[in-house]
């Protein structure tokens, strides 16, 4: 198996767009060291969607489950809370979430 990719979709008011890109900047970067990561991406709409894009991407089903579970998760995740205080912005930047998960098949990557 190729692995597996995972979209948190984010539905981001208008006005909300640069807090948001604000915030994942200063993500606290727990999720690099876990087993199986292989890749993150934060994706902006350009054709006049409300919707951005969480792209990472695991070596399994299994990784991203324990992801979810561990600590690092757990503190990654508060400190966007606390940061949209300190940004005052007592509200999150998204409002709604729903997460894809798909298995890869193919993968194709260009020749460097």
């Amino acid at each position: 198996m190729a692995g597996v990719v995972k979209f948190n979709v984010l539905t981001v008011p208008e006005d909300a767009g640069r807090t948001l890109e604000e915030r994942f900047a200063k993500r606290a970067g727990l999720v690099e060291d876990q087993p199986g990561f292989e890749e993150f991406q934060l994706l902006r709409p350009v054709e006049g969607i409300d919707k951005y894009l969480v792209y990472t991407r695991w070596r399994s089903e299994e990784d991203f489950q324990n992801w979810l579970k561990s600590r690092s998760f757990q503190q990654g995740h508060a400190g966007t809370a606390k940061d949209a205080g300190q940004a005052g912005h007592g509200t999150p930047a998204a409002t709604g979430s729903e997460i894809w998960g798909f298995e890869v098949v193919q993968r194709v990557t260009g020749k460097e």
